[in-house]
């Protein structure tokens, strides 16, 4: 039986189907799913392999009413088209009318605007508190996935959901894998559960405090609608383990999990991508150079939390790799409690991380590396406006938060041949802590020598009574802007200022006496690198204009827009001078 996907605006409108009918409204939605998915791209596998848990979900629980928290909300696709969002899902013409992840701002049944790993139990956990202080009756559901249950987040709300003494229930969506494979000892427990059809007398779960209920086939849909009902208007706290597979139901999706957590738009029987991309990447420069020095030296260690794509680690790299690769799965407090263990132990700590994720580890940043002045190196990846555009991933407050904590160099690079150099010099020396912003946009090259001295910024055109700094990749629009004012009979110094977390100021003393100095920089202003420079010279007669990025949450913007609103075009930089 063909399904009208247009007939169904919410949840209710489901609730009477048949059995067979609520398999067929599974077919369709996931039809439908990959049409998008392969035209527009998203979180494939994710999203394929809860179609059947969803429907369910929605068929068993009365949202809004009863509360569901996503996590990570990436697998919420059909929890969308289910809930007055279908032309989303059906339309090409409306492809972007949602976000990839829930959010409130769209539909009362999306109750966070979430996008990083590992929070659903925490944030149901305060739902349900809310609930019973106010004598409410309605379910609260937390639905994990992708090996979020890792996270540490997740691990202390576990332990702390059940002493609710309440309705509490968490989906367990265990399709072994994270965005690569999974790794701890958690998951082991996960398998021996899958193996023994949830019967292993070894359970975490019911030490826990939870009841327990096993679904072998988390793709079958009586299976799934039974297991939820049992657990439904409960008097305390239940966790559902469902086997799921991701990518169920396109072959090519599971077949190579990796490559479809996420991905551009493919075509459907191949999975060949539909816009080749053979353009030189920072993250493949990384990733070999990285694994030279660690052939070069089994000192070298280079971490992921669970994101090794980010940084060019394909399995075939971490393969070369072996014991010297270290993924400790989607915790980057680990991770980098981690890397601050191995330099204390005297290894050379690289993790690798995207911008959005590290600041999920400040306190470790702060505590672990930094107070005890260990030599560990953060690279960070997808920072400032050419990173991720989503509101959850967005990478450019990197500067303002890490550039200010004692006894971090922050390095920001402004093309390859310094993002190599400075590479080398963080891996090698034992006095800092590093972070080395990697650039973003296209591989950017440069002829001239690079100056090894990172704690001293790097005049690369001289000139009079003006200055430009433009940090990173906004070093090719101070030039660009340069170029402009020579036409017109200007000659401005331009500086790349390379290191953001201290000052040259034998550098900037030059500026004194000099008309104007503009900061370029790509990152929020507030507590950026400009309000160094402009603290510094402000008892100087020299007028500082500080360009960056306004602090704000922006949402699938458009970098051209963003730069232009905020006065960072060559041709608007030129004017201003």
């Amino acid at each position: 039986m063909e399904i009208d996907l247009k007939s169904i605006h919410s949840p209710e409108d489901i609730k009477g189907l048949t059995l067979e009918e609520l398999r067929d409204l599974s077919e369709e939605l996931r039809a439908h799913l990959m049409k998008k998915l392969s035209a527009h791209g998203g979180h494939v596998g994710p999203n394929l392999g809860v179609v059947e848990a969803t429907v369910a979900l929605h068929y068993v629980f009365d949202a809004p009413t009863d509360k569901i928290v996503f996590d990570v909300s990436h697998q919420s696709y059909v929890h969308k088209m289910l809930t007055g969002r279908i032309e989303a899902f059906i339309d090409p013409a409306h492809y972007d009318d949602v976000t990839g992840y829930t959010c409130p701002r769209e539909s009362d049944y999306d109750l966070f605007e979430i996008g990083h790993t590992s929070t659903s139990i925490a944030l149901a956990s305060g739902l349900a508190k809310a609930r019973d202080l106010e004598g409410g009756k309605e379910n609260v559901v937390a639905f994990i996935g992708d090996a979020s249950l890792g996270g540490g987040e997740a691990l202390e709300a576990l332990d702390f959901a059940p002493t609710l003494g309440s309705n509490f229930i968490v989906i367990l969506n265990d399709n072994q894998m994270s965005i690569a494979e999974n790794h701890g000892a958690l998951y082991e427990h996960l398998a021996e559960l899958r193996k023994s059809n949830g019967a292993a007398a070894n359970n975490i779960f019911r030490a826990l405090g939870y009841q327990y209920i096993y679904v072998e086939d988390g793709n079958d849909l009586r299976s799934l609608i039974h297991a939820f009902e049992s657990a439904r208007d409960t008097d305390h706290a239940v966790l559902i383990h469902i086997n799921t597979m991701k990518g169920e139901g396109l072959p090519v999706a599971e077949a190579h999990k990796e490559e479809f957590h996420y991905t551009g738009p493919f075509d459907l029987k191949s999975g060949a991508p539909l816009v080749a991309d053979n353009a030189e990447d920072y993250t493949d420069i990384f990733a070999e150079h990285i694994l030279e020095k660690m052939k070069a030296d089994p000192k070298v260690v280079t971490i992921t939390a669970g994101t090794p794509g980010a940084f060019g680690f394909s399995p075939e790299r971490r393969e070369r790799a072996r014991k010297q690769f270290v993924d400790v799965g989607i915790c980057e407090q680990a991770a980098t409690g981690l890397a601050a263990g191995l330099a204390k132990g005297g290894s050379r700590p690289v993790f690798g991380v995207m911008a959005t994720f590290i600041q999920r580890s400040y306190d470790q940043l702060s505590q672990d590396i930094a107070i005890n002045k260990l030599p560990a190196v953060i690279v960070d990846f997808a920072g400032g406006v050419y990173g991720i555009p989503d509101m959850t991933h967005l990478g450019f407050f990197d500067i303002a938060m890490i550039s200010n904590i004692p006894e971090f160099v922050f390095l920001a690079p402004a093309n390859a041949e310094e993002y190599l150099a400075m590479l080398d010099w963080a891996v090698g020396q034992e006095e800092h802590p590093v972070l080395l912003r990697t650039p973003g946009g296209a591989v950017t090259h440069t002829d001239r020598p690079v100056n090894k001295d990172f704690f001293r910024y790097d005049v690369v055109d001289e000139g009079e009574e003006v200055a430009i700094i433009g940090e990173g990749d906004f070093l090719a629009t101070a030039m660009k802007a340069a170029e402009i004012l020579k036409a017109r009979g200007v000659r401005p110094t331009v500086v790349n200022p390379r290191i953001l977390s201290q000052l040259d100021t034998e550098c900037l003393d030059r500026f004194k006496s000099y008309k104007t100095v503009i900061t370029l920089e790509d990152g929020i202003l507030d507590g950026g690198f400009g309000q160094k420079v402009a603290a510094y010279l402000g008892e100087s007669p020299v007028r500082v204009v500080t360009l960056g990025l306004k602090k704000e949450f922006l949402d699938r913007y458009d970098v051209a827009e963003v730069l232009e609103a905020n006065c960072l075009t060559p041709e608007q930089v030129a004017a201003l001078v």
